[in-house]
């Protein structure tokens, strides 16, 4: 995601906007001495990245916003769609050495458990496989079902939530990540997850994408 670094003509657009606006494109190239043409692309810029708004037939003029501001619109605006993962789910009948595996595997730190007809029924954690592994337990005789943590006492999200939302869940229930799901008859499907990674890879590629200028 490339930073959002505005240069030394930028810079003077905003501050002939913030005095003199609303003014026309023509007038800020004529206050800069160069041509419309050359100028139009600062324009675009400084408008999708809101610091300008521009109105028909009346010009551009200053919004006011701080990058500080943008930065807690754009925060706002971050949905759980665009940074969820592909969810890892067991069947709750699987064995605890089944999860210990699959885990393994897929390099997660929480499994999602569903039933026969692929609804939500629990999750799985490093710890609650540990507390299966104390002991001379045979973990192939211990189905996932039994060490779980049960619906209604799993966090969910959905894809429409923020993801800033998602932040202060995943605080609040200290855990490492959610399902996301979808409400269906049978009951809620896992669709995808949110983990404190992806809620870290978000937050970086934002703070990227808006560098104070």
């Amino acid at each position: 995601m490339r930073k959002m670094e505005l240069n030394e003509r930028q810079k003077k657009i905003l501050e002939i906007a913030k005095e003199h606006g609303p003014i026309t494109g023509e007038q800020i190239a004529d206050r800069l001495n160069v041509t419309r043409a050359t100028i139009r692309p600062d324009l675009a810029i400084l408008t999708m990245s809101g610091f300008l708004d521009a109105r028909p037939r009346v010009g551009y003029f200053y919004t006011g916003k701080t990058p500080s501001k943008l930065l807690s619109e754009r925060i706002k605006k971050m949905t759980v769609k665009a940074y969820q993962s592909i969810p890892v789910v067991i069947r709750e009948d699987a064995s605890a050495y089944d999860a210990i595996c699959t885990m393994f595997l897929e390099d997660v730190g929480t499994l999602f458990v569903v039933n026969r007809d692929g609804v939500l029924s629990g999750a799985l954690s490093r710890k609650d496989l540990l507390r299966a592994s104390l002991g001379n337990q045979d973990l192939n005789h211990i189905p996932v079902s039994v060490i779980m943590s049960r619906m209604p006492n799993i966090a969910t999200c959905k894809s429409t939530d923020l993801v800033m939302d998602v932040a202060r869940l995943l605080i609040s229930r200290q855990i490492d990540g959610v399902p996301v799901v979808k409400e269906t008859e049978k009951g809620l499907e896992v669709i995808g997850r949110m983990t404190k990674t992806n809620v870290t890879r978000a937050f970086v590629e934002l703070a990227e994408g808006t560098e104070d200028w």
